[in-house]
């Protein structure tokens, strides 16, 4: 393969590992979110049923304390159901990781083949360079003892 062909691919490797990145980025500020997400609705859940705590003991009627519970009930399912968002989210997150690793490992591949490619050619120019220099010396050797 041609040095530019290389080259190019190399570049469109980064936009790949680019956009991964970027994906990445994007996946880990929504389980972030979903984090503190959870820990609003959790503060939240406490600071209510401490409301109900304060409120029980002042008396509460019947009616009263069932809408208490009930919301509580509910401030629970959105807890549970914000869990299972986080879930989904820092699965979200493991598979941009691998995917922006797969990325950066083929990025780094063909920058391997180029600096292989970059090695064999100063090896290469240096075996010219000593096959120039061996050739002048016999040239000169042999000059030398045509004179003599």
């Amino acid at each position: 393969m041609q040095k530019s062909a290389l080259h190019t691919l190399i570049e469109l490797a980064q936009k790949e590992v680019d956009a991964a990145a970027k994906q990445l980025g994007f996946c880990i500020k929504q389980s972030n979110d979903a984090h503190e997400q959870l820990t609003l609705l959790t503060q939240y859940r406490s600071d209510y049923e401490l409301r109900l705590q304060s409120n029980a003991q002042r008396g509460l009627n019947v009616i009263q304390y069932a809408n208490f519970q009930s919301f509580i009930i509910k401030l629970d399912q959105a807890i549970e159901g914000q869990k299972k968002i986080i879930t989904d989210a820092e699965y979200k997150v493991d598979i941009a990781k691998r995917h922006w690793q797969e990325q950066e490992k083929k990025r780094l591949s063909f920058k391997t083949i180029v600096k292989r490619h970059q090695q064999l050619a100063v090896k290469k120019e240096a075996k010219q360079d000593q096959k120039q220099t061996d050739e002048r010396a016999t040239h000169a050797l042999f000059y030398k003892n045509l004179k003599d």
